[in-house]
C-alpha cells in the first residue's frame, strides 16, 4: 500500500530499557516502510540499549523535559504558536483541561507541545502516542496546534492511573487507538462514544534470536549439589511484587537447593534488598540490576523457572502485556506468576505456566516448590509454554495490522 509522509511517535523517554515492545514496534514499522520520527518527552537514563535500538533509524527530537531547562526555545514556539489558526480551538482544549486539573505538569505539557508542533518536520503528518498520560497529553496538545491527526497505542499504567474525565475526552479526540490486553481493551471501549475505533493488538515477539525448539528440562531438582535456578526479569517498583516473591521464596522448604537471580533496577532496589537479608536470603540471590537484552536472554538460558508476582497497587497501576513473560515462554521456561491484568491470557494454569492469586505469598511459594521438585513437570509446561507463544504471541500480526492503519491515515492525510 503506497502512502506518503511519515509519522511522529510520541513516547516518554527514547531509548528504554524497559520498554523493548515499543523499540520492537518501531524496527517493526521501519521494515514494513512506514517513516518515523520518534519524539521523546525526555532523553534516556537507562545504563544500556537494546540490540533492537541500533536497528532502528529513525531521527529523534527530543524535547525539552523542563521548560526552564531551554526558556528561548520555549519562548519561540508560544509565539509561534499564538500565531497559528488553530491556536484558539487547542487553547480551549487545554484551559477545559485546567477547570478539571491545575498543576504544574499541565503547563508543561502544553509548553512541551508548542515546542512540538512548531518543529516537526513538514512530512511528519500523523502523530502516534505510546501511553494515554503525559505522552498523549503533548500529542493531543501538539495535534491541535499544528492541524494535524492522531491515534494512541495504550499500555497499563497510563490507562488505570489516569482519571475518568481524562480518559474520555482523549479517546473522543483520537482518530484510533490499539491496546495490548482484553481488560483494557473493554475498558477503554466503555469510555468512548465510537468503540469500535479501539482494537486489540497483542505486543508479541520476534523470535529471531531465540531457539528454534523447545529445549529439555534439566534433571536438578532440588535435592542435588546443583541447584535450581530461577530467574525474575522487572524493574524494582510495587507493581511488579518482589516483597511478595521474596516472601515466597523464604516460605520454600529449607532443605531444598534453589538460587534467584533478578534483573532490573528501580527505586525499591535498596528497600528489597534490606527486606531479602532480613528473610536470611542474601547468600541465595544474586541482583543483577539493568542489564542489556543480550544479557538477560544468557541468564535465562541458564534458568529452569521464571517467576513475576504481578499485582495492582493502590494507585491503580499494573502491568499490561510483560514481554518478559513471552521472552521466557519462548525460552522454554515455566512460569509461575499472579492472576492480574494480560497475564492470564499469557499463561494457561497448569498448561504454560502457574498462574496464583495475586498477593498470595502462600500460593506462590507451593507453585515454586512443585516446579523446584518436578523437573518433569518444568519440561512439560515449558514445551507448552514454547508451542503457545509462537503460536499466538507473534509481533508479525500486530505489525501488520498497525502498517494498515498507519498507511491508510497517512494517504487519508496527503
Amino acid at each position: 500500500m503506497m502512502n506518503t509522509g511519515r509519522i511522529a511517535v510520541v513516547v516518554k523517554g527514547y531509548p528504554r530499557l524497559s520498554e523493548t515492545f515499543i523499540a520492537q514496534e518501531i524496527f517493526g514499522l521501519q521494515e514494513r516502510g512506514i517513516g518515523q520520527l520518534i519524539v521523546a518527552l525526555r532523553h534516556p537514563y537507562d545504563p544500556y540499549i537494546h540490540e533492537v535500538h541500533k536497528k532502528i533509524t529513525a531521527e529523534v527530537l527530543y524535547l525539552t523535559e523542563y521548560l526552564k531547562d531551554d526558556p528561548p526555545r520555549v519562548k519561540q514556539a508560544v509565539i509561534w504558536a499564538k500565531k497559528q489558526p488553530t491556536y484558539g480551538a487547542a487553547r480551549a482544549r487545554f484551559e477545559a483541561d485546567l477547570k478539571h486539573k491545575r498543576n504544574a505538569e499541565r503547563f508543561r505539557r502544553w509548553g512541551q507541545a508548542c515546542v512540538m508542533a512548531h518543529e516537526l518536520p513538514a512530512d511528519v503528518n500523523w502523530i502516534h502516542t505510546h501511553y494515554l498520560h503525559s505522552p498523549c497529553t503533548v500529542a493531543r496538545y501538539a495535534a491541535m496546534l499544528s492541524g494535524r491527526r492522531w491515534s494512541f497505542s495504550a499500555h497499563a499504567k497510563d490507562i488505570w492511573t489516569t482519571e475518568r474525565w481524562e480518559l474520555e475526552t482523549k479517546l473522543a479526540d483520537a482518530d484510533w487507538g490499539v491496546t495490548c490486553t482484553k481488560a483494557n481493551l473493554a475498558y477503554l471501549r466503555s469510555l468512548c462514544a465510537n468503540p469500535e475505533k479501539i482494537n486489540l493488538v497483542y505486543h508479541g515477539l520476534d523470535f529471531c534470536g531465540f531457539p528454534e525448539a523447545p529445549r529439555p528440562a534439566r534433571l536438578r531438582d532440588g535435592t542435588g549439589p546443583d541447584c535450581v535456578q530461577i530467574i525474575s526479569v522487572g524493574r524494582l517498583v510495587a507493581k511488579k511484587g518482589y516483597d511478595i516473591l521474596l516472601r515466597a521464596l523464604s516460605q520454600l522448604p529449607k532443605g531444598l537447593n534453589w538460587h534467584f537471580t533478578q534483573i532490573g533496577g528501580g527505586e525499591l532496589s535498596l528497600s528489597l534488598e534490606e527486606l531479602a537479608a532480613k528473610l536470611g536470603l542474601n547468600d541465595r540471590i544474586s541482583w543483577l540490576g539493568a542489564q542489556p537484552r543480550t544479557k538477560v536472554l544468557q541468564e535465562m538460558e541458564k534458568a529452569d523457572i521464571f517467576a513475576l508476582a504481578c499485582r495492582v497497587t493502590q494507585t491503580g497501576d499494573r502491568d499490561g502485556l510483560p514481554n518478559v513473560v513471552m521472552e521466557a515462554q519462548a525460552m522454554s521456561l515455566p512460569c509461575v506468576s499472579t492472576d492480574v491484568s494480560a497475564l492470564p491470557e499469557i499463561i494457561e494454569d497448569g498448561r504454560t505456566g502457574l498462574l496464583c492469586p495475586s498477593e498470595d505469598v502462600g500460593s506462590v511459594a507451593e507453585a515454586l516448590r512443585s516446579l523446584i521438585t518436578q523437573p518433569a513437570e518444568r519440561e512439560r509446561i515449558g514445551r507448552n509454554a514454547f508451542e503457545s507463544v509462537h503460536q499466538r504471541f507473534s509481533a508479525s500480526p500486530g505489525f501488520d495490522f498497525l502498517e494498515e492503519k498507519f498507511s491508510r491515515s497517512l494517504e487519508l492525510c496527503s
